[in-house]
């Protein structure tokens, strides 16, 4: 029984060598890989990484650092960060799930809290009735995670989330998600009256 098995083995062993010798031969050729053949790089437009963010300079959006300014970029799901001495930092974000969700524009950070609680707005109560009237900071499945930074639009936050499938997504009611790791760096960063926009 064990030599049949043997012979079996070889013999499938055998076969498979036989049919990747073409391929192998050809791999080695030097037609293998034609130099005529237009680079990828140029067919296909290059996606850096999966959210497609780079570096943006702050001159770009704002007239003066002053205090700080935050920049929430909808489109590569993106928040940038430049503080008064020079420090810049960019984080993956969540965004607001449509265009009707969204705020785009200039405002400022006016408000900071740590566990902060959450109140769903009554729109979100219409969109999902069995949502809690409120949590409490640092009940588990609170939206807005270990820190919030309230902006001057009412009921727009860049926010933590424990939620990690959120970020890099369309997957929040109009607010700006972070990983709280992330948000937690920010945090001790940005200043109440820190310029924010969102585009």
């Amino acid at each position: 029984m064990s030599s049949s098995r043997i012979n079996r083995r070889s013999a499938l062993l055998g076969a498979a060598s036989v049919l990747a010798t073409p391929t192998l031969l050809r791999a080695q050729s030097s037609d293998a890989f034609p130099t005529t053949e237009e680079a990828i790089s140029t067919q296909l437009p290059v996606r850096r990484n999966v959210s497609s963010f780079s570096q943006q300079n702050w001159q770009n959006h704002f007239d003066q650092l002053g205090a700080g300014a935050l920049l929430a970029d909808i489109t590569s799901r993106a928040v940038h960060y430049w503080g008064p001495d020079g420090t810049y930092k960019l984080y993956p974000s969540s965004v607001p799930m449509s265009e009707e969700l969204t705020k785009r524009g200039y405002t400022k950070v006016v408000r900071k809290a740590e566990n902060p609680s959450w109140t769903p707005t009554a729109s979100m109560r219409e969109r999902d009735p069995l949502l809690p009237v409120r949590m409490e900071g640092g009940e588990p499945g609170n939206p807005l995670g270990t820190r919030a930074m309230y902006l001057g639009w009412p009921a727009y936050l860049v926010h933590g989330t424990h939620d990690t499938r959120k970020i890099g997504r369309q997957s929040s009611s109009g607010c700006i998600g972070l990983y709280n790791q992330h948000v937690e760096e920010l945090f001790p960063l940005v200043q109440v009256g820190t310029q924010v926009r969102l585009v």
